[in-house]
């Protein structure tokens, strides 16, 4: 039987910004364009951040179902939005000066927009650096169990993404064991986030201490940060797993190359091929995540 490779575009995230890459889609119908021109390519799942119009983070969930809809109406990838939502505009506070956070009641009004099919699940507490300023994202385990509860309450499938093994291991697989998700587990490992504390690098020896100790029933996805997207996105196909590329993660096609989200589809869909698997299409990335057709 052939490999199907689930391939997620992250086109936006909530950090970079045109000025570091033109090409950086950050308005609902350029995020819904290079979406639908990356499912052309190959991509099955899309994970969005959405932004205001000034162009800084939001989780407004009417920017999110107007994304959504965009989408829809051109193709059914899988929808996936963000409740990391992002590190300026609507989703931060400041502490005292030099430390700021990123709210969590703003983080879970993306649940609420129409056609969220998925979401990225952000169980954990991490300190990260932007442009010399600390940004704390605080989500201790009754917070964690609130999150865990809206989901299950909306009938979205988390998407687990973990940092360290301690993400994994902590309130993951805790709220696993309780019910919280429905097999398959869908672990996505983010690696390389050196701007985060306690972060990862990548290296195959980490990937392989993460697939150690993956609940049963699990399936996972490896995304990774910089020039680390590559050799790990490769390695996780050759390791059974599935994918995520995009500019959310990712600026550049090589050395000193801007990308765009299409040529990084569409490298990883060559990569695959390359390597004897085919990318799974949306249709078959439900199936992989027990998530309902699209009527």
């Amino acid at each position: 039987m052939i490999q199907k490779v689930i391939v997620t575009v992250a086109p936006t995230g909530g950090m970079a910004n045109k000025a570091q890459n033109p090409s950086l889609p950050t308005q609902p119908d350029e995020i819904a364009r290079t979406v639908v021109n990356c499912y052309n390519e190959g991509a099955s799942v899309c994970a969005l951040h959405a932004r205001l119009p000034n162009d800084q983070a939001t989780c407004d969930p009417e920017i999110y179902g107007a994304m959504n809809r965009m989408i829809r109406d051109k193709c059914d990838i899988i929808l996936n939005n963000s409740t990391g939502g992002g590190v300026d505009g609507e989703m931060t506070r400041d502490i005292r000066p030099g430390l700021g956070e990123i709210i969590f009641e703003q983080r879970m009004r993306g649940l609420d927009a129409p056609l969220c099919e998925m979401a990225t699940f952000d169980c954990h507490t991490i300190m990260a650096q932007f442009h010399g300023r600390n940004l704390l994202m605080l989500t201790p385990s009754d917070l964690c169990t609130q999150m865990a509860e809206k989901f299950k309450l909306r009938g979205i499938k988390p998407e687990w993404e973990v940092f360290s093994l301690a993400h994994l291991l902590q309130d993951t697989t805790r709220l696993i064991k309780e019910g919280y998700d429905k097999p398959p587990y869908f672990i996505n490992m983010v690696l390389n986030t050196m701007g985060f504390q306690g972060g990862y690098p990548y290296s195959p020896r980490i990937v392989q201490s993460f697939l150690d100790h993956l609940p049963e029933q699990s399936v996972f996805c490896v995304s990774a940060i910089g020039p680390a997207q590559l050799p790990a996105t490769t390695l996780a196909v050759l390791m059974g797993g599935h994918i995520r590329v995009g500019l959310e993660d990712n600026n550049y096609y090589r050395r000193g190359e801007l990308a765009t989200n299409e040529q990084l589809v569409a490298r990883a869909v060559r990569i695959i091929r390359e390597l004897g698997a085919e990318p799974a299409t949306p249709a078959e990335a439900r199936e992989i995540l027990g998530l309902a057709p699209v009527s």
